[in-house]
């Protein structure tokens, strides 16, 4: 047996296969370990318990599904922008089946405050993301934003309806896009 593993990405990657493969709660110390070829205490060298394992490769996971688009433009319309989340939405849900509804489910316990940080820090950036496009896309309307209809109010709407197609597994995101178009274009 490996009893080193050369690098932390390694132990995430093992784990976010065990995800795609098992589900996330197959995602334990000694399982990965088993992926990664390494003792239990490879393991320890990285993460110091099963939780603080969970919540990183949960991270890796979310941040596997939104990695940064290739094709800058997306984040300059609003239009292409809710495409590309929801067509990495529906990449999400195939490679990981039952992730975006179970996962949260998992982060309830109290020793799973930190899975529940992370998990929120992603969804901060997506939100933050989501409002920084729509202050940048040149189509909106220069009057579709009020002090009661903010681009932050906005962006927090669109979230909100994408983390409602997440646990529906809907990733048709036309509605949205009218939506858009009739509110703001």
């Amino acid at each position: 047996m490996n009893t080193l593993v050369t690098s932390k990405e390694e132990i995430l990657e093992a784990s976010r296969e065990l995800i795609r493969q098992k589900g996330w709660s197959a995602v334990n110390i000694r399982s990965v370990a088993a992926a990664c070829g390494v003792s239990v205490g490879s393991i320890y060298n990285y993460f110091d318990s099963k939780a603080a394992l969970v919540s990183a490769a949960v991270e890796s996971v979310w941040c596997e599904i939104f990695h940064r688009p290739e094709d800058g433009a997306v984040f300059q319309d609003t239009q292409a922008c809710i495409t590309w989340l929801y067509g990495r939405m529906e990449y999400g849900g195939k490679q990981y089946p039952g992730f975006f509804t179970l996962h949260s489910l998992g982060f309830m316990g109290q020793d799973k405050s930190d899975g529940k940080r992370r998990m929120q820090q992603t969804w901060r950036h997506i939100l933050d993301g989501l409002c920084t496009v729509l202050q940048r896309d040149a189509k909106v309307r220069p009057d579709a934003f009020t002090e009661q209809f903010t681009a932050e109010k906005c962006a927090d709407l669109l979230f909100s309806l994408m983390l409602s197609a997440l646990l529906r597994q809907d990733y048709d995101p036309s509605a949205v896009l009218e939506l858009v178009r009739r509110a703001l274009y």
